[in-house]
Parts: C-alpha cells; sequence; structure tokens
C-alpha cells in the first residue's frame, strides 16, 4: 500500500478535498488559494469586509468558515460576513 492511497482525492483545494480535511474553519491562505488569489489579496479583501465567504475574527486571529467556503465554491455567489450589511434600514 502506498502511503497515499489513505489521502482524499481531488485537487489539495477542491471541495471534496476541504469536506475531507478540513474542520469547521480554515486559514485565509488556503481559503485565498482555494478562489485562486493570493495571501495577500485574500488578507486586503478580509480588511476591507469583501471576502468571498464569511470569516470570524478571534482576537488577532482570523478564520474562514469551511462551510462558507464550499457553499462559494459550489455556487459562485459571494457571502460575505456579518458585518456586511446586505439589508436596509427599516424606514
Amino acid at each position: 500500500m502506498h502511503r497515499h492511497d489513505h489521502q482524499p482525492q481531488g485537487a489539495p483545494y477542491s471541495p471534496a478535498r476541504i469536506r475531507a480535511t478540513w474542520g469547521g474553519t480554515g486559514s485565509v491562505e488556503d481559503a485565498s488559494t482555494a478562489f485562486g488569489f493570493s495571501r495577500a489579496k485574500g488578507y486586503d479583501l478580509v480588511r476591507r469586509d469583501e471576502f468571498p465567504c464569511r470569516v470570524l475574527r478571534i482576537g488577532r486571529s482570523t478564520r474562514v468558515v469551511t462551510a462558507s467556503l464550499l457553499r462559494v465554491l459550489d455556487s459562485g455567489e459571494p457571502e460575505y460576513s456579518a458585518s456586511h450589511d446586505t439589508h436596509p434600514a427599516p424606514a
């Protein structure tokens, strides 16, 4: 048996691999790679609240919500963090 036989199939950042290997959150670096852009671009989007999927800021750490990442990869539609107001204010 080869050493790699137990690893999930697919590219390192394919939805199947992410589902099989990531926990509830992932790094901004890995999520950026999954979306096809650089680490620097990913952190720039996080700073501007424009990262394509939900992110959690816990202290000085920023984590990407895996379920949100997978939904965006599957649908192609951005799903911004809760801080991104998508509903108009009541009149």
